[in-house]
């Protein structure tokens, strides 16, 4: 897919364990010179409205973050503009930051999550070793997603 431009964009805190799975993967994407060439890389402690712009910017963004509500070691689904665009100073969605993104520049980059399992969210300990299991897994998938320019996206 030529000049498709493609943004990973991993979020959450690496100060309360798991919660910064978003941040470790789009690193290690980010590390990865094989990987790096396809992609660009940006990561935040959470998604801010100034993120619609920058997605703008793109065809294809990839969400990535912690999440504790999932039975698999990592989920990747498409995302959809949210109905409603709700946020607090602690907590804007990725659907949200799309929706802001067609509102203000009438644009709509084709979004995915990427939701990596998480199990601790303590202040201040290391990742557990479930997540950096499943981060690893999560890790190797989205290599592959790259390195074949997406024609292997699932979806749903």
């Amino acid at each position: 897919m030529p000049d498709v431009k493609c943004l990973i964009y991993g979020y959450g805190n690496p100060g309360r364990q798991d919660d910064g799975l978003g941040i470790e993967l789009a690193t290690m994407v980010e590390n990865n010179p094989q990987l790096k060439h396809h992609v660009d890389v940006d990561y935040n402690y959470q998604l801010n409205i100034e993120d619609a712009l920058t997605i703008s910017e793109y065809d294809k963004v990839i969400f990535i973050d912690a999440a504790f509500n999932i039975d698999k070691p990592f989920v990747f689904y498409t995302i959809q503009p949210a109905d409603t665009i709700t946020f607090t100073t602690h907590y804007l969605s990725a659907e949200s930051i799309v929706a802001l993104c067609n509102d203000l520049y009438k644009k709509q980059p084709e979004s995915y999550m990427l939701a990596i399992q998480g199990y601790n969210w303590e202040l201040g300990l290391p990742m557990s070793e479930q997540a950096n299991s499943n981060l690893q897994l999560a890790y190797n998938f989205i290599s592959e997603v790259i390195l074949n320019r997406f024609s292997c996206c699932i979806t749903g």
